[in-house]
């Protein structure tokens, strides 16, 4: 299983990470945070397809055409921890060293979006509750777990889809 889950999450890594670069330094610089926003959670289910492929991989090529609940899902979780770590690691880089001025201008769009949609009432509120999660993301730690948590629970998601799907039990034997 191991060297499975290794191999496709390798991959998943590939296509993360080749995915955000084209995201970051092509897509979001002439596109609106929303759109990059969808783009970027487009990316994290993209990568995820190694995650079936692999689950799929495990079952007919190293299970004899078998796969149990518990298996799929164990394949599926090593699967996706390896982009996982690796998309929080780039993303780090990315927030960090090569675009530092990212994250204030994200927070800064934010900022005035809430105060162009949000009642005068509810104002105070809204940007008190921003402000404590934007102090929350500009600690690296924070942001390179929270990344990294993003794109391992879409993986578990995939993962139990896939693993519903591809699940086979054993046939059980005939007694005569």
């Amino acid at each position: 299983m191991k060297p499975t889950a290794l191999r496709y999450g390798l991959y998943g890594t590939l296509a993360i990470v080749v995915l955000s670069a084209i995201h970051f330094f092509f897509i979001f610089p002439n596109a609106s945070y929303n759109t990059s926003e969808v783009a970027g959670y487009l990316t994290m289910f993209l990568s995820m397809i190694f995650v079936f492929l692999g689950i799929r991989y495990y079952r007919d090529q190293v299970n004899g055409g078998h796969l149990s609940f518990g298996q799929g899902l164990k394949t599926g979780a090593l699967i996706s921890v390896v982009p996982a770590v690796a998309f929080g690691i780039f993303d780090l880089l990315y927030t960090q060293v090569i675009n530092p001025t990212w994250l204030k201008k994200y927070q800064d769009y934010y900022a005035a979006e809430l105060k162009r949609t949000t009642s005068p009432e509810k104002l105070e509120e809204a940007l008190k509750k921003f402000e404590s999660e934007a102090a929350m993301f500009n600690n690296p730690v924070m942001l390179f777990l929270v990344m990294t948590a993003t794109v391992f629970i879409i993986g578990m998601i995939v993962t139990i889809i896939s693993t519903v799907a591809l699940k086979r039990n054993k046939p059980k034997p005939v007694i005569a």
